[in-house]
C-alpha cells in the first residue's frame, strides 16, 4: 500500500474505513438524526465555536461556493487576499455570483501582510466582505490570521475564511479570532474521504445571509440549519457513509485533544522542513510562515521534480504531489495532516535522500 503524503485526500485509520462499510439507514429515521447531532456537536468542538455549524454534502469548493451565495449579492465589493491558487479560487467562486473584486495579490511563497490588508480596506472603503485563505497548500504557507481577523474586524467587515486544510491541524479558534464563516473539508486533516464541506456561520454572517441576492438553493444555509435545528437533520440527502466515519474519526481526534492533535502537526511538519534542508533541497515558502499541515520544496540542483516523484512512488510506495499552476514541474509539495506521526515523515525524507540524486540532484 502507497504511503500517500499529499495535500488531500488524505490517508484513513482502519477504524474510520470499517464504521463506512455500514449498512445504510433511514437518514429521517431517529438514528440517523442521533448520529448528526452528536457529529455537530463535536465539529463545534474543534472549531472552538459557540456558532451554528453545517455539514454539507460535497467538496471543499463546494464549500467555498456555498460561503459567496449565502453571503454576497451581485455587485457587493469584496476584498480578496490571495496567497496561491486556493486564493485566487475563492475569488474566482465570487466573481462567477457577480461580486465585484478587490485584489492583494502576494507573491506565492510569502504569507499576507496585516497592514498591508488594512490599507486595502481603507483605500476601498466599500468593501462588504474579505476573503482569506488560512493556509494555502499550493505554496506551503500559513497566513497569520489572528492579525489579519483584528484588521478585518476592526473595519467592521465580514470575515470568510478558507480553513479547509487547517481546520483540525493547525489551531484555528473560530469565537476568539471572530471570524466569520469558516469552511473545512473532510478529506483533509480529519481523516475521512471526500465528500463532507464544513462551514461555521456567526451571528453577523447570519445577518448578512438575510440580505444577501446570490441564487442559491442546494447550498442554502439556512435550509441547512433549519432542517437541523427542528428536526436534527439534512435538507437533502447526506453522505451517510462519510458521517459514520467522521462520528469515529471525531470521537479520536477529542481522545487525543485538539492542543496535543496542533502541537503533533508542527512537530512533524519541523520534522519535515529539517529533513529537507539537511538534504540540501530549499524551502520554498518562507520558513515563519511555512504550513504544518503541507511542506512545499523548490527544485534546485539539478533536480527533475516530475521524476523524483515517479522514483518515489515506483521504488518506496510514497506519494507525493507536485506544483499546481505556473509552480508545475518548480516545486513538489509533502503532505503531513490528519493521521500522521513522525515515523511516517521520517520514512519521507529517507525516500528523498535515496531517490534525489537518481532524479539528477547534485547538491549545487
Amino acid at each position: 500500500m502507497d504511503q500517500l503524503r499529499i495535500p488531500g485526500p488524505t490517508p484513513c485509520p482502519p477504524e474510520v474505513l470499517k464504521a463506512m462499510g455500514r449498512q445504510m439507514i433511514n437518514h429521517r429515521g431517529p438514528e440517523f438524526q442521533k448520529i448528526l447531532a452528536d457529529v455537530t456537536a463535536k465539529l463545534k468542538q474543534i472549531f472552538q465555536t459557540k456558532n451554528d455549524v453545517l455539514i454539507l454534502t460535497g467538496s471543499g469548493t463546494g464549500g467555498l461556493e456555498a460561503t459567496a451565495v449565502n453571503m454576497l449579492s451581485p455587485g457587493d465589493k469584496v476584498l480578496s487576499v490571495s496567497i496561491g491558487v486556493f486564493g485566487d479560487r475563492f475569488a474566482n467562486i465570487a466573481k462567477t455570483f457577480g461580486a465585484e473584486i478587490v485584489s492583494y495579490k502576494v507573491e506565492w511563497g510569502k504569507a499576507a501582510d496585516p497592514d498591508a490588508v488594512k490599507k486595502a480596506l481603507k483605500d476601498n472603503p466599500g468593501v462588504k466582505a474579505v476573503l482569506v485563505t488560512h493556509n494555502e497548500t499550493s505554496t506551503g504557507v500559513t497566513n497569520d490570521l489572528g492579525a489579519i481577523s483584528k484588521v478585518v474586524k476592526e473595519a467592521g467587515k465580514l470575515l470568510l475564511v478558507d480553513a479547509i486544510s487547517s481546520m483540525s491541524s493547525i489551531n484555528l479558534p473560530v469565537d476568539e479570532w471572530q471570524c466569520d464563516v469558516v469552511i473545512s473539508g473532510s478529506q483533509k486533516g480529519w481523516m475521512v474521504p471526500p465528500g463532507l464541506a464544513f462551514v461555521s456561520v456567526s451571528e453577523e454572517a447570519w445577518k448578512a445571509h438575510a440580505a444577501a441576492k446570490m441564487p442559491r438553493f442546494y447550498w442554502d444555509f439556512m435550509r441547512a440549519k433549519s432542517i437541523l435545528v427542528e428536526k436534527s437533520q439534512n435538507p437533502w440527502t447526506p453522505a451517510i457513509s462519510i458521517i459514520f466515519a467522521m462520528d469515529v474519526a471525531l470521537d479520536m481526534m477529542l481522545k487525543e485533544g485538539l492542543p496535543n492533535i496542533v502541537a503533533r502537526h508542527a512537530r512533524v511538519a519541523q520534522l519535515a522542513r529539517d529533513g529537507i534542508k539537511a538534504i540540501g533541497l530549499p524551502l520554498f515558502a518562507e520558513e515563519s510562515h511555512a504550513s504544518n499541515t503541507v511542506t512545499a520544496v523548490a527544485g534546485a540542483g539539478g533536480l527533475d521534480i516530475k521524476k523524483l516523484r515517479q522514483l518515489l512512488k515506483d521504488e518506496h510506495k510514497i506519494v507525493v504531489s507536485g506544483g499546481q499552476s505556473t509552480l508545475d514541474g518548480k516545486i513538489f509539495r509533502i503532505g503531513h495532516l490528519g493521521w500522521v506521526t513522525e515515523k511516517d515523515i521520517k520514512e519521507v525524507i529517507a525516500a528523498i535522500k535515496v531517490s534525489a540524486p537518481k532524479a539528477g540532484f547534485t547538491g549545487k
